[in-house]
């Protein structure tokens, strides 16, 4: 969607002609859906975008004349290693591979191959129709070009890439977000907060600021610039730090009781209802964004 909003030819592969079917299918229901209520990203009409995208169940159809491939399998190392292996067979000099992947350095799925140098990683989060941040990952042996171009792509497409001088484990925004989710864990297995008053602190707190500024800019603006930042609050922020305590593993005892309490606030047959209330909200908060950024 993101692709053909820009009026890029899109090409669906899969192994299975159903998977196909129906992406296609629910494609076309989400494009028609956005245009009814105003929210279709870029300049074309719903059936215009739908029209620039396809599907093939051949790996050959699929690389032919390819500017740029983006994958998205599940998280699972020995089938992007398969995959990669395949398309190593077939793709063109000049097409880019990049993954989708918020876990795996592109080193690991390419480092064999002959066009190792075409490989990236292009992470976006999720929903990205309505997040923008795409993490731009090249491996140590990504052509210079291809990262350079790999930006121009997501900026041309509306997204905001962000690019990593070389790979790193959990790129940026997953490193933060363990943090956040380490600390979230230690507090409430130690009884200090609930599950839903801690997630109220970043939703009804920490979240409203980080929406529009990052939290280095954020702290920039709650003194008098970041040097009277440090000057106030280094010693604190690194004597509160040393009482976090070791990373957890996220098992056992308050695994159950973080899902227990998670459940009762969103039981799991209302996910997909939550779900919608998240992506109206983040698409919400884009157009407030867009606006107030003109």
């Amino acid at each position: 969607m993101l692709f053909a909003s820009d009026g890029y030819q899109v090409v669906l592969y899969d192994s299975v002609p159903k998977q196909i079917e129906n992406a296609l299918h629910e494609t076309e229901t989400e494009l028609k859906n956005l245009e009814s209520k105003g929210l279709l990203r870029g300049k074309l009409s719903a059936a215009k975008q739908f029209s620039l995208i396809s599907g093939t169940t051949d790996i050959k159809n699929l690389v032919k004349g390819a500017i740029f491939i983006q994958e998205c399998i599940p998280e699972r190392l020995e089938w992007k290693q398969a995959l990669y292996k395949q398309l190593d067979d077939v793709i063109e000099e000049q097409t880019i591979i990049s993954s989708s992947t918020s876990t795996f350095v592109p080193s690991l799925f390419c480092k064999d191959m002959k066009h190792k140098s075409n490989v990236i990683v292009s992470h976006p989060v999720n929903p990205p129709y309505y997040v923008p941040l795409v993490e731009v990952v090249p491996s140590p042996w990504t052509k210079p070009e291809f990262v350079i171009k790999t930006r121009a792509i997501m900026e041309e497409i509306g997204q905001k890439p962000v690019v990593l001088s070389r790979e790193i484990e959990g790129f940026i925004l997953n490193r933060i977000q363990y943090a956040i989710l380490n600390e979230t864990w230690r507090l409430v297995e130690s009884g200090i907060i609930s599950v839903k008053d801690v997630d109220s602190v970043m939703s009804d707190g920490l979240g409203m600021r980080y929406a529009f500024l990052g939290p280095l800019e954020t702290a920039h603006l709650n003194a008098e610039g970041m040097s009277n930042y440090f000057e106030r609050y280094s010693d604190t922020m690194y004597a509160v730090s040393q009482t976090m305590g070791p990373t957890p593993k996220m098992e056992g005892p308050t695994a159950v009781e973080i899902s227990k309490q998670l459940e009762a606030m969103v039981p799991l047959n209302k996910l997909q209802e939550r779900r919608n209330y998240r992506d109206n909200c983040l698409t919400q908060l884009s157009i407030l964004k867009n606006k107030l950024n003109q």
